[in-house]
């Protein structure tokens, strides 16, 4: 498998989950400004979208949308439990986090990254980004992770989210529960390989 990514963007998710669950792929560098790899292919021949992440499987067909692909990828090794079984409860919790993730915290962050932003726009996604943070700490409380006890993709791809906020001035850091939660999946080995894959871990 290939899975194409940009260095610390939404595609460390399925980076983590890759590695957790133990399975052989190859990371691509796919740049997100040039939107070419370097051997100098124009990434949008790959991916149309021109975003990362996008996973390659070993027949050729290829999957884009992070909350999906981590999916695929936890299906792939049950027993390392990172995503409960199809049909059950729990399996329809974890989605509830994807989704949650993917649309109130990932998609908030975007305006924060764009220069031509102004000032009035970044206060109101930074207070509603504060808002929503303060309301998965709350989830947190007396848990190790999202789902319980078991780290889950949910897991990856809240702390990748979640990572970005001191670039961009939103501040988590009075939120005791998150805060522990970034530490522990932070210490996960698959994290570290992950990060340092990424160059973003000396």
């Amino acid at each position: 498998m290939k899975l194409y990514y940009s260095p610390g963007a939404c595609s460390l998710s399925p980076h983590i989950v890759l590695r957790e669950a133990g399975l052989a792929f190859e990371p691509v560098l796919a740049s997100t400004k040039t939107h070419k790899l370097q051997d100098g292919t124009d990434y949008y021949t790959i991916n149309p979208k021109g975003y990362v992440p996008l996973l390659e499987l070993d027949n050729g067909e290829r999957l884009s949308e992070g909350p999906v692909i981590v999916q695929y990828v936890a299906d792939q090794v049950p027993a390392k439990k990172l995503a409960p079984p199809a049909g059950t409860m729990a399996r329809y919790r974890l989605q509830e986090w994807l989704n949650f993730i993917t649309s109130e915290l990932h998609k908030s962050f975007s305006p924060l990254f764009n220069p031509a932003m102004p000032e009035e726009g970044r206060a109101l996604y930074r207070a509603r980004l504060a808002d929503r943070f303060k309301w998965v700490d709350a989830q947190l409380a007396g848990k190790n992770y999202l789902m319980g006890e078991d780290f889950s993709v949910a897991d990856a791809y809240l702390f990748v989210v979640a990572g970005w906020g001191k670039h961009v001035g939103v501040d988590i850091g009075g939120l005791a529960n998150l805060g522990a939660f970034m530490a522990r999946v932070a210490a996960r080995p698959a994290v570290q390989e992950a990060l340092k894959a990424e160059g973003l871990l000396k």
